[in-house]
Formats: structure tokens, sequence, C-alpha cells
């Protein structure tokens, strides 16, 4: 999957979600539009700069990554999640049973971040933070709005896997990402650590960050291992990536029908298309392949399990793969031994079948 596509790669628990496409519209200015623009991008620029001491805590320590990216190292006790009215004065959680039936074995190592290559990381007690600048709110609709899907879901979701997104983060790097909604993105919940809610427990990964290495066509090719399961015991949403590696939690008092348990999992990509004009975007998916092209070629999910209701990892069972526009990105699953139940999908976006 090349860092020069923009796709995002996601592992969604939730109850219902759709991907859909939505157009911008353009705005003739008025004269008064035009006079009230200086007075209009300072109000902005305030707001923006009083947000920004909002979600960016103080660092003990700050490191820069070759891409550019700003990490701080907060104390975990002060990161964002604890802003929350439900979540003041708490700290992280202790590490919860893990699923039966879980192996550590053939697992990738947590070293998978740029900024943390040259054996950076940030000291016990801290988490990393990729830091927030004027430059990412700008690019965004609004202030309200930043850091915040603009798709639609019916009830609670809690997200993680990679994406590629300018929008959000300037350039496109493959990074990985989080993201949770308790009312179907309408007030509640963002990316990563942009508002309170999923807390953090581990001082090397720090989300948001860009992934490296990343696969390439007919190159080498490289795995992220992610797992997603509720607490038994105090029924928070874990996430979880690599060998033993947790990232944190999504505390089950952020949801309302997460809190006993999800009815549907989904995995697989999905494109927004932001711009007008009538025409399919040729914004690519995964590797910009589609899925006939088997390994190398196109990107994949494999070995999809899931923890059922008694803490035990199962093979999925009824698993739908679904392509909503083919003819743009389609997919294509199986199951054998080695990968157990998988999946490849990907495509090009706009082509001569795709107009």
């Amino acid at each position: 999957m090349s860092s020069s596509l923009i796709f995002t790669f996601i592992f969604t628990l939730c109850l219902l979600s759709s991907c859909f496409s939505s157009s911008a519209s353009l705005h003739n200015a008025t004269d008064e539009n035009v006079t009230l623009r200086p007075q209009h991008e300072i109000q902005k620029l305030k707001l923006i700069r009083e947000h920004l001491q909002k979600i960016n805590k103080p660092a003990v320590k700050t490191i820069q990554s070759p891409d550019g990216d700003i990490i701080d190292c907060v104390p975990s006790h002060h990161q964002p999640a604890f802003d929350h009215p439900m979540l003041q004065g708490q700290r992280p959680m202790d590490p919860p049973e893990m699923p039966k039936g879980y192996s550590q074995e053939n697992e990738s190592h947590e070293d998978f971040q740029l900024w943390s290559l040259t054996d950076e990381s940030c000291p016990e007690g801290t988490i990393p933070i990729r830091r927030t600048t004027e430059q990412d709110m700008l690019r965004a609709s609004s202030v309200r709005r930043f850091g915040r899907k603009i798709r639609r879901v019916r009830r609670d979701s809690s997200s993680n896997g990679h994406e590629v997104s300018p929008e959000l983060y300037g350039d496109t790097n493959p990074r990985f990402f989080t993201y949770w909604t308790s009312d179907a993105y309408q007030a509640t919940g963002c990316y990563n650590l942009l508002c309170s809610g999923f807390i953090q427990t581990n001082n090397r990964i720090a989300i948001g960050a860009a992934i490296s290495p990343v696969s390439s066509y007919k190159g080498g090719q490289f795995d992220i291992s992610l797992l997603i399961w509720k607490d038994p015991k105090h029924g928070h949403w874990w996430l979880q990536f690599g060998s033993g590696t947790l990232v944190g939690y999504w505390p089950v008092s952020l949801f309302t029908h997460l809190m006993e348990h999800g009815n549907m999992v989904q995995f697989g990509g999905e494109i927004v298309n932001t711009k007008p004009g009538g025409s399919h975007t040729s914004t690519q998916m995964g590797s910009g392949h589609f899925a006939g092209e088997g390994f190398g070629k196109a990107s994949y999910f494999r070995n999809l399990e899931l923890v059922d209701w008694d803490n035990t990892l199962i093979p999925t069972a009824n698993l739908r793969v679904l392509a909503d526009h083919p003819n743009c990105y389609d997919i294509r699953g199986g199951v054998n031994r080695v990968w157990g139940n998988y999946f490849y999908y990907g495509g090009p976006g706009k082509n001569s079948k795709c107009p």
C-alpha cells in the first residue's frame, strides 16, 4: 500500500454504519462578505488558539519526527481524555484480561511509526501525543468540526486502523488512527486524542503519527495486527497493537448501545469524496489495484477473528463481502489454513468503467 495514496483502512466496531460521499458547495462572495472577512478571520484565529490550548497539553519532553511532526510526551493523567466530565480525576486502568485463545506468536514489533524508528520514546508515566498546529485546524471546514468525520451512522461506533487524510494531517502519509462516537457523529467523538474520550496507556505509540515502513506494489508487504475487545471485568473497550502492546481503551461510560456489546463488526476501506463535479473521485483505495490481482498487488485483511461473549477468540462466521461501487473498488474473500478468513480489496477509483 503506497504512502502516496489517499485511502482509509479501518477496523470498526459498531451497531450500524455506512459510508457516503458528500459534495462541498461553492458560494459567490458578496460585497458584505468581503467587508466582514478580516474580522471573521481574526475571530476564527482566536477560536483556533483557544482550542489548541485545550488539546495541546504541557509536555515533559518533545520529540521531532523526521516527517515534521512534533510529538509531545504528556503525563498520562493530564491527557485530553480526563477533561471529559465523566472521566475527570481518573487515571488509566490496569491491563485487562486477554481473550482466551490469543497468541503472541508471529506478531509484529511495536516500533512501526516514523517518529520512533530512531529509538525515541516517551518516559514511563507519559504518553506521546502528536501536536496539533494552527495549520492543521485551518484546513478544517470549521473549528467546531475539526477532528470529526462527516459520515453518518445510527448509534455508537469505535474504529481504528490506518488512514490517509491530507485535510486532517496535511500530507499523504498513512497514519495510525482511532475514532469514536456515541451519537452518530453529531456532537460526540473525534479522531485520535483531539477531544476527551479515548484513554491512552502506551508510551511508545503516537495515535495519528505516520506508519513506517509501508507496503509497496510488487514489493515488500507489511502487516499491522489489531485487536479490539471488551474487558469482561470493567466493560471498557480495549485496543491492542501487535505483540501484546496495549494502546489504551474507550471507557464504557462514553457509550449507550456499546455498554453491553456490539452487534456488528466491519473490516474494510472507505473513500470520502468532498469535492463537487458530478463524477466519481479518482482517489485510490489501498494500493489502487483491484482485489483480483492478489498478494503483493492488492491490499488485504487476514486472520479475521471475533471475541465472543465469554471473552474467547473465534473465527469469523457469516462473513459477507460487499463493495458499494465494484467498478471503482472491489473485494474478494476466501479462507485457508495460513490466513484463516481473509479478503483482498481496493481499486483505482475513477476509470472507464467508473465514470
